[in-house]
């Protein structure tokens, strides 16, 4: 007996066929990520599985069927707080003393835009900081990355709002950061903010995907609602104006990811799971 371990629709079908038709002697594990209604034909395949993971709270709740919930994690060794000159801004030959960082591709669903806008009408009030945003501009999106670099160039703050590309290497981009900020409108779970928050880097977040549910507010960070400028704006103003709480609370939040979200946690309580299935009456459906 195996475990048959499905992240998508087709991947479900695949087991229903070899243990229903081929008579495989597999157990149907789904996890799940969607944050929506799922299909008719998604919630039939679901049904037919024999036990179903959802990756966050949020995620659970538009499934329909008895689950378990295992939020991903993250490898804290790899992403880890700064310990030399190399995760500092100063190995940047950035201007400035603290860096504000957004990661990810740039495109109107990350909320880049939010994210610039509030570069924009905040850095003049915080001449020691300077933000980067790293990722890459598709070519269906490369209009909407032309029209932000374009407001950063007329409001005079090009060399202080920076777009870098996709970097080769995100990992000391987040040792160097002081804040980082997660601005999605839409996500499915969102693992960027764990990886700041493992670099001791505070997090300011929309609540899409998981978001919310990875961030204590007013400790490890701030979370806004997604979408909502205004708020979004206010809880990065707020760690602007105050770098020793940015500070601070990077270093909560690395405790916190580390007591929470390790990637050995995900896999512990995924081996619970299997071991379960694979007992002689394990989780029968």
């Amino acid at each position: 007996m195996r475990v048959w371990h499905a992240r998508r629709n087709n991947e479900m079908l695949a087991g229903i066929v070899l243990k229903h038709l081929l008579r495989t002697p597999l157990k149907l594990l789904f996890t799940s990520a969607a944050q929506r209604r799922h299909t008719g034909y998604t919630r039939w395949l679901i049904r037919q599985m024999d036990a179903v993971v959802a990756t966050s709270v949020r995620s659970g709740s538009f499934l329909e069927v008895p689950h378990t919930v295992i939020r991903h994690g993250v490898d804290l060794d790899v992403f880890r707080p700064p310990q030399g000159d190399d995760d500092t801004i100063g190995a940047t030959g950035l201007p400035g003393k603290y860096l504000v960082g957004c990661f990810g591709r740039v495109r109107h669903q990350k909320g880049t835009d939010l994210f610039v806008r509030a570069m924009i009408e905040l850095l003049p009030q915080h001449p020691e900081w300077t933000a980067v945003i790293c990722g890459r501009v598709t070519v269906e999106h490369q209009a909407f990355g032309d029209e932000l670099k374009a407001a950063v160039v007329a409001a005079g703050l090009a060399d202080r709002i920076r777009f870098l590309g996709e970097v080769d290497d995100i990992k000391p981009w987040y040792r160097r950061l002081t804040l980082y900020v997660a601005p999605s409108r839409n996500e499915g779970f969102g693992l960027t903010p764990l990886e700041a928050m493992a670099s001791q880097t505070v997090v300011v977040a929309s609540d899409a995907g998981a978001y919310a549910e990875q961030i204590v507010m007013g400790i490890t960070g701030a979370v806004a609602p997604a979408g909502n400028y205004e708020a979004l704006r206010d809880a990065i103003a707020s760690y602007l104006a105050d770098p020793d709480l940015a500070s601070r609370s990077g270093k909560q939040a690395r405790e916190h990811v580390v007591r929470n979200f390790g990637l050995s946690n995900e896999a512990e309580e995924l081996e619970i799971v299997y071991e379960a299935l694979l007992a002689p009456a394990g989780l029968e459906r």
